[in-house]
């Protein structure tokens, strides 16, 4: 049975909170591989979208997609 996005979701927040820098796809997926869950391309670049729309990551580029931590304001 697949597992919850949103735990997935809440581990790479988790993640991206505590490591900071620059992320893309295979960052994320390493990362959730690492915290125990099976994820999938789709959904993961998914959850960074929705990071970033929520402010916590800022786009770098688009192709490849890559992302950075957000300054604190």
């Amino acid at each position: 049975m697949p597992e919850p996005t949103s735990s997935q979701r809440a581990d790479l927040e988790g993640a991206v909170r505590r490591y900071g820098g620059c992320w893309d796809t295979e960052r994320s997926l390493r990362t959730l591989r690492d915290a125990g869950h099976d994820p999938q391309d789709k959904h993961t670049r998914q959850i960074l979208r929705d990071l970033a729309s929520e402010g916590l990551l800022v786009k770098l580029e688009d192709r490849p997609v890559r992302y950075r931590l957000a300054e604190a304001e």
